[in-house]
């Protein structure tokens, strides 16, 4: 043996460590952290890239669930499920292109004047306040930094040529149509769907596949469904006193109401109520008061007497969860994650209360008065008289 290779014998005594005398578990552990790696840098690169069609999937479930329990009640009745559907989409394009044959070329111009109108209307309430409140808010040009040498330079950077305005409208039409195909399958097709899932998983499985389609086809499409209603309610309402009291652009006023109370949670129902009353009050101040006093007096009606009834089948949210869903869903997918974050947080939280289980709460350990009772509840009266038996003066 040389001196080189009894060295290296002597090195390996020693406690030194060759490669062949590794773990057996580090290489493929390695291999799988390598591995676990690459699929969450492919999960993230495939999640930003697809994050707009990913978006359009969730729209359309969620438009085809708020129209199943209307495809049901059809299909129970003899009508095939695929016509049906088709019958629901037929009718609610019919009542769209009614709505803006009767109020479209209404709205598109009260819309432009209210988007005229507004930088005025902003400085207005604020050199109200600054003269009644004494405040120091900025007035006129410093609001809002509007010139028009700025107007112009806005407009000949957004304003985009005939191509931009073809591209943009074919990208519209194609999302729309891809949108409606969506809606068609997975409302036709639920059944069936619903069914092949189920087949790949075992009976127990399967039953747990059918409570869950179940509860976030009824908690979610409920939700949809009262939330348009409510909506609707609030928009007729806000513009038929709008329109008595004589505020100007009480269409789109209206609509922004009704869509922004139902649809932002926690502080839709303020947002919604400060652009009308914006509106009415730089034009009549006290015009703006009479619009706050009535949202106020409004959203105690709907608080009280339609949304108990309206939402009756419903889940309740607390409004922190609504708020930070709201957050986390538009941080995700934009303003479609907006839309769809509430009724999907309604839908997990009813599946929570389904299957996840709730415990007693421990009785404090007080000091309780001699003549007060030591059981406080139902159940733990219950509970105590199955531990002491059966009283002999019952039998």
């Amino acid at each position: 043996m040389s001196e080189d290779g009894g060295q290296a014998e002597r090195t390996r005594s020693a406690g030194g460590i060759g490669p062949r005398d590794a773990p057996r578990w580090l290489r493929p552990a390695v291999f799988y952290v390598l591995l676990a790696v690459a699929a969450y840098q492919m999960s993230g690169w495939l999640f930003h890239n697809l994050r707009g069609f990913l978006g359009l999937l969730f729209l359309a479930w969620l438009f085809s669930i708020t129209i199943e329990p209307v495809v049901d009640w059809m299909a129970s009745r003899g009508v095939r499920r695929g016509a049906a559907t088709g019958l629901v989409l037929f009718a609610l394009f019919v009542a769209a292109i009614a709505f803006l044959a009767l109020f479209g070329t209404l709205l598109a111009q009260q819309l432009a004047q209210l988007l005229k109108a507004l930088p005025g209307a902003l400085s207005s309430v604020t050199e109200w306040s600054n003269r009644v409140l004494d405040t120091d808010f900025a007035t006129g040009e410093d609001l809002i930094h509007l010139t028009p040498d700025t107007i112009r330079d806005l407009a000949q950077r957004f304003t985009p040529g005939v191509l931009g305005v073809l591209s943009s409208l074919l990208g519209v039409v194609f999302q729309m149509l891809t949108l409606l195909l969506f809606v068609f399958y997975m409302s036709a097709q639920g059944p069936t769907l619903r069914r092949t899932i189920s087949s790949w998983f075992p009976a127990r499985q399967q039953r747990v596949i059918s409570t869950v389609w179940a509860i976030s086809v009824e908690k979610t499409g409920g939700y949809m469904v009262s939330r348009l209603i409510l909506a609707a309610v609030s928009a007729v309402a806000t513009g038929i006193f709008l329109v008595i009291i004589g505020v100007p652009y009480w269409l789109p006023l209206a609509l922004w109401t009704g869509v922004v109370s139902q649809f932002v949670p926690t502080l839709g129902t303020y947002l919604a109520i400060a652009l009308p009353a914006v509106i009415a009050a730089a034009a009549q101040p006290i015009d703006g008061v009479w619009v706050v006093v009535f949202g106020t007096v409004y959203q105690q009606v709907e608080n009280y007497i339609l949304h108990p009834r309206i939402t009756s089948r419903t889940v309740s949210i607390h409004p922190a969860v609504a708020f930070g869903s709201v957050i986390v869903g538009a941080s995700l997918f934009g303003a479609v994650g907006a839309l769809i974050s509430v009724p999907v947080v309604a839908a997990i939280q009813a599946l929570v209360e389904t299957y996840g289980r709730r415990y007693e709460l421990v009785a404090d350990e007080r000091p309780i008065d001699p003549g007060q009772s030591t059981v406080t509840s139902v159940e733990q009266r219950e509970h105590a008289r199955d531990e002491k038996g059966p009283d002999p003066q019952d039998e």
